[in-house]
């Protein structure tokens, strides 16, 4: 396939913000691609050339790609980064500088879609001496060779930067749509062109009014309509089995929506065991098949909690009893054993066995299995005192490259393992998590302060759950787990399972002293903001916010606050500039730390802006004595957030 057509692609997908248009875009490249091409353009869909688990990466930084096109053109640095600077997106530089090549040279070139792949692949193989000038060359290779807009879409994946909007529930309903059977009263096809749409008013293809063709007419112009009564007649079948048929004929509406639904769970559990759309796809089209075994080395995607007000919230969502654990201020660990391999996985499907070493022969001398996988929590902690740690301390491990032996004995780890998902290669994941549990009591030999089981309560009583709640918070843990006795293990959903509740902490009036200019579409609005409180009559950075802002103009968007901020500016470095402190705002947060990165010697955990504080003045924005007093007591006092006056 050439490049040229999944590029038209990309463009289509960029000009639409909706979801049904974008999914229907992807249908229709699916199913015009030959199969063995599948894989990379699921793949390239996404911007990635590896599954997000893939230790392997492109490593080409913005500065890299600047390099690479000066080296790919002729045109000074200066210029592109000028360019950079206006449209905040190289992906439309490497175009406009390709307009300018191709007016010079005249010439006309081809990339396949296997080219690209493959020179993408190869950027993260290199390495050793020149590694740099290499990568350079590979990249340059295929700006040479590329039309404009073919040159915009090949440094937007190499900085992975895509912007076309294709989030994963897109791209899952996209793989639905494309290869499992339409169903009638979902589906409808054109009268006019003959595509196959959902049912809109209009077809997705032509723009031409959509005529539906009814049942009997289906019939008539395709052979294969599968006819069912239940769900479960779609059930019994194979992936080749319904491969087979056009049109699925549902005998009443709730059954139509009970089958759509179906192909698309089905997707979605393949996708969770895999982390892989690619590895989706494959296993559909290649092994014909509508189920995976969990693999062990491929991190699956972590089950996900709701977070709650209140345990009477708990009953109601959970019923009785309920089981009750300590909500950790460490960091997801999934631990893959087989063949005394070890393998180390983050919730973000980073591999960190490498950072965390020291934890392979406690899991190794304690884990009573050839193979499993398991589901914890690793808790920083202070060697001296044997107390626990906030995530900040740890954080410093997991990206840590070098010196690791050495952290490792400042910040020791204590694994507390609270699921089991696989044991000797049998998926245990549709266990209830009551069965689940026991299993992994007879599993684990625990180790104070090497690899323990989380505390567990097992309760219906509101008042015994609300003293063991309290004592958490005293001993300094961040909340308590909830969850329902009779439950799956439902990997990458939030699907109620399993609840969270935690103290809420009083939002800060903190002062806007710096900013940032956004990239994409966030392009000239400064979108990423530097909070400042006062210190002995100073103000003193206490962390950056750039979430809780809308693009559009419904509340405080990003337009509104670039339009206060930019006559307020003093210095400007590229697209960073600091502002006259006179904008007020009001930030909740999640936790406050520790931090050595900001004066305040404080960090705010996943800051968030709520409003303007028109009616205060920056000195009148909160001191550094009360983000001290907050973390002092964060961990044992329930504060909802309350709107100053």
């Amino acid at each position: 396939m050439d490049y040229e057509e999944l590029v038209e692609a990309y463009s289509a997908l960029e000009k639409t913000s909706k979801r049904l248009e974008k999914t229907f875009i992807i249908m229709q490249l699916l199913q015009k691609t030959q199969q063995d091409h599948l894989q990379e353009i699921i793949s390239l869909l996404q911007g990635i050339v590896f599954p997000a688990w893939d230790e392997r990466k492109l490593g080409m930084s913005s500065r890299l790609v600047i390099k690479t096109m000066r080296f790919a053109t002729g045109i000074s640095s200066e210029k592109i980064e000028g360019l950079w600077a206006k449209t905040g997106d190289l992906g439309l530089v490497a175009e406009s500088l390709m307009k300018e090549k191709k007016q010079m040279t005249l010439a006309t070139h081809h990339l396949t879609v296997k080219k690209v792949f493959s020179n993408l692949q190869t950027i993260a193989t290199l390495e050793g001496e020149g590694t740099v000038n290499k990568k350079i060359n590979v990249v340059a290779e295929l700006l040479t060779s590329a039309k404009p807009l073919e040159a915009r879409f090949i440094v937007r994946t190499v900085i992975g930067q895509l912007r076309i909007g294709v989030a994963a529930g897109i791209l899952r309903d996209a793989i639905s749509w494309a290869f499992f059977p339409k169903i009638v009263g979902i589906f409808a096809e054109c009268e006019k062109c003959n595509a196959i749409n959902p049912q809109t008013e209009r077809c997705l293809s032509c723009h031409a009014p959509l005529a539906i063709k009814f049942s009997n007419e289906i019939q008539k112009t395709h052979q294969r309509v599968l006819h069912v009564d239940s769900l479960k007649d779609i059930e019994k079948l194979s992936f080749k089995q319904l491969e087979s048929y056009s049109w699925i004929l549902a005998s009443d509406k709730r059954i139509t929506r009970g089958i759509y639904t179906y192909f698309i769970d089905k997707v979605q559990e393949l996708y969770d065991v895999t982390n892989d759309f690619s590895e989706t796809v494959a296993v559909l089209k290649l092994h014909k098949k509508i189920t995976k075994e969990i693999k062990i080395g491929v991190p699956i995607n972590s089950m996900l909690a709701i977070a709650i007000d209140d345990i009477d919230e708990a009953f109601e969502a959970l019923g009785k009893p309920i089981l009750c654990e300590p909500k950790l201020d460490g960091f997801r660990l999934q631990i893959h054993k087989e063949n005394e391999k070890i393998c180390l996985f983050t919730r973000r499907l980073e591999n960190v066995t490498t950072q965390f070493q020291e934890l392979v022969p406690i899991i190794q001398k304690n884990v009573k299995a050839d193979s499993f996988i398991l589901d914890s929590e690793a808790v920083g902690y202070d060697p001296k005192s044997s107390k626990y740690l906030p995530f900040q301390a740890i954080s410093q491990r997991i990206k840590r490259k070098y010196n690791i032996n050495e952290i490792a004995k400042k910040i020791p780890v204590e694994i507390n393992v609270f699921d089991i998902l696989s044991k000797n290669k049998e998926n245990l994941m549709m266990m209830t998590q009551e069965e689940r549990r026991k299993m992994l009591e007879k599993v684990i030999h625990e180790v104070p302060r090497k690899i323990v089981l989380t505390k567990k309560l097992i309760s219906e009583d509101k008042k015994e759950i609300d003293a063991f709640y309290k004592d958490l918070l005293k001993q300094g843990i961040e909340g308590i787990m909830l969850k329902n006795l009779k439950k799956a293990y439902a990997p990458g959903r939030k699907v109620g399972g399993w609840l969270k509740l935690k103290p809420t902490l009083e939002p800060l009036d903190l002062v806007i002293v710096a900013a940032d200019y956004g990239d994409g579409k966030r392009a000239g609005w400064l979108t990423s903001y530097t909070l400042a409180c006062r210190k002995n009559g100073k103000l003193v950075e206490v962390g950056k916010a750039s979430t809780g802002l809308k693009e559009k103009s419904e509340g405080l968007s990003f337009h509104d606050m670039t339009k206060l901020l930019k006559p307020l500016i003093i210095e400007q470095k590229g697209k960073h500039v600091i502002v006259k402190p006179e904008i007020v705002v009001e930030v909740a947060y999640e936790e406050i730390q520790k931090s050595q990165n900001y004066a305040s010697g404080w960090a705010l955990r996943f800051p968030t802006i709520i409003r303007l504080r028109e009616d205060r003045k920056a000195l009148d924005c909160d001191d550094v004595k009360r983000v001290e007093q907050i973390y002092d007591t964060q961990r044992g006092k329930k504060r909802k957030i309350a709107k100053k006056s």
